[in-house]
């Protein structure tokens, strides 16, 4: 017959399944999990990349409202911002911001800037705020966290770089949500902009075309000076 372990449970109050605590097991399927999600994560994203290389990446376009696709993307980092006790302040427009946008890829960019920013503010609120005039929308995003060196700005949209290398320990994700959220807004004809200062933090600013073909005249969202 088949002898199976015994669990017990040890003075110390610890479970034991097979002489290891369960509190280890349960641990390393955590961890286990967490790089299982980390590699998927990464496979989408190489996906994608090779789409906007290989020209195949195209829109899938409709009249939207930015202020439901900036709510669903609040909505999906909020657990992030509360674990990081960083407060998402929203400003809205005071009417409609409507704009013929890829929607799925619109609220990517703007669930990679609030991450972003969430992940180096330094559990300071972040604050997003949206604009609308005649020929464009924008929405920016900004932290109060530990900002960048000069001439990183320039290198944030760059494929797997890193301002804070060790971060990747404590803070995951692949490398690329900046770089394919340029892409996409320059798929949209459109621009996705940044400005950071050493101990201030990072400003992000989206701009898009309201219409197809629209030729972006002003944002309606001026950069810090």
């Amino acid at each position: 017959s088949t002898v199976r372990p015994a669990t017990s449970t040890p003075a110390s109050g610890t479970v034991m399944t097979s002489g290891v605590p369960q509190t280890a097991v349960a641990r390393s399927a955590e961890l286990l999990y967490n790089e299982i999600d980390r590699f998927e994560s990464l496979l989408s994203d190489l996906l994608e990349i090779s789409r906007f290389d290989a020209g195949a990446a195209a829109l899938d376009v409709e009249a939207t409202d930015l202020r439901a696709t900036l709510g669903r993307a609040i909505e999906s980092t909020a657990a992030l911002a509360a674990r990081r006790g960083s407060r998402l302040e929203v400003i809205p427009t005071d009417g409609p911001c409507v704009a013929e946008i890829d929607p799925r890829r619109v609220e990517r960019i703007l669930r990679n800037l609030v991450v972003n920013a969430v992940e180096y503010g330094e559990g300071r609120p972040v604050t997003v705020e949206l604009g609308v005039n005649v020929s464009a929308v924008a929405v920016t995003v900004r932290d109060s966290g530990v900002g960048l060196r000069p001439g990183e700005a320039a290198l944030v949209f760059t494929r797997f770089w890193r301002a804070d290398p060790a971060r990747t320990r404590t803070t995951g994700g692949t490398g690329l949500g900046l770089a394919i959220s340029h892409d996409d807004a320059q798929l949209h004809e459109g621009w996705l902009e940044a400005w950071c200062e050493p101990g201030v933090g990072s400003f992000f600013r989206l701009t898009l075309p309201r219409g197809t073909g629209v030729q972006i005249e002003r944002t309606p969202r001026p950069l810090p000076p």
